[in-house]
């Protein structure tokens, strides 16, 4: 058996059903081509690149870096950036006041960042990325059919120091029965979560869903998206079990496409903020292993002790 444990580094987020949170920062345009970036001294930003219409856009962001774990508060704000559009006009009054920005940013140095498109370092040691993510995709391996899921999204982050820490451990649930994952998503050592679950109708900028794709399933072979989960107020842990379930409402079909356990899986989310997009990708796990299974329960206990929605699959 293999048992896997990864810390690995994290950006607004949408559940693959709908919703809103807000981290790596997405922008408006949808499919776009060659984006590129520069930054000032003064930590403007500008993001180039072509529309799906062949158009050329000029879009400003400033205004923040990195983000906060959770809401500690009633008033609190989550981390945003501001953005102009209109290359300029919006805020400056000058829509050519994209082409004044002097780059300062040298070549990108930071970590490894997943669907990552380019990004660069800034001079006061902060990093900007741009990150590319086809995240709406329909659930339970489901081929894309709308507009909406076929959509490749943009996303854009400015961060310092270390990046949100995606933990997961993988385990046998169920007496041994069925094979999942379970881990926690942290940031400055704080819990990541929101008050709400983000959905259709419900929107939290602090909240954050864990997107899970599985490779070679019963889904059908290359990567297939299974779901995407939230994770939990106070601990900011999420756990998962591979079973057959039946897709939502307005699907193709009625029925489970499979349970979703493949050769191997990926995690992916967003961190809170603007914190980038980060990625886990294990291995299916060997046949049922008492022994090794105990150590996994035994990190269960640390990080999802007392959560009743995760306890049934301890």
């Amino acid at each position: 058996m293999r048992l896997f444990a990864a810390l690995l580094i994290a950006v607004a987020l949408i559940a693959s059903a709908g919703g809103s949170a807000r981290a790596s920062q997405l922008l408006g345009d949808r499919n776009v081509a060659d984006p590129t970036i520069a930054v000032d001294a003064h930590g403007t930003a500008v993001v180039t690149y072509t529309t799906s219409t062949g158009a050329t856009r000029h879009v400003l962001a400033w205004g923040a870096i990195n983000g906060l774990a959770h809401p500690t508060g009633a008033y609190d704000v989550q981390v945003a950036f501001q953005f102009d559009y209109s290359g300029g006009w919006k805020s400056h009054n000058d829509s050519n006041y994209w082409k004044k920005i002097k780059n300062v940013c040298t070549p990108y140095t930071g970590p490894t960042l997943p669907f990552f498109m380019t990004g660069c370092d800034a001079p006061d040691g902060s990093f900007w990325a741009l990150q590319s993510w086809q995240r709406n995709l329909p659930m339970r391996g489901f081929a894309p059919w709308t507009v909406a899921q076929k959509a490749v999204e943009l996303h854009l982050s400015h961060w310092s120091g270390p990046l949100p820490a995606l933990e997961i451990y993988e385990h046998w649930t169920y007496g041994g029965s069925l094979q999942g994952f379970f881990g926690r998503l942290t940031y400055d050592g704080q819990p990541v979560y929101g008050t709400r679950s983000a959905s259709a109708t419900v929107s939290d900028a602090f909240a954050r869903n864990i997107y899970i794709d599985a490779y070679d399933s019963d889904y059908g072979a290359g990567w297939k998206h299974d779901t995407a989960i939230a994770t939990h107020p106070g601990n900011g842990g999420f756990c998962y079990t591979f079973v057959p379930q039946a897709p939502p409402g307005g699907y193709p079909s009625a029925k489970p496409n499979g349970n979703g356990l493949g050769s191997s899986y990926r995690v992916s989310v967003m961190g809170p903020g603007v914190t980038p997009i980060v990625q886990w990708v294990g291995q299916k796990l060997d046949p049922y292993d008492p022994a090794q299974n105990a150590v996994a329960t035994q990190e269960f206990d640390q990080i999802l002790g007392g959560d009743a929605h995760c306890a049934p699959e301890r």
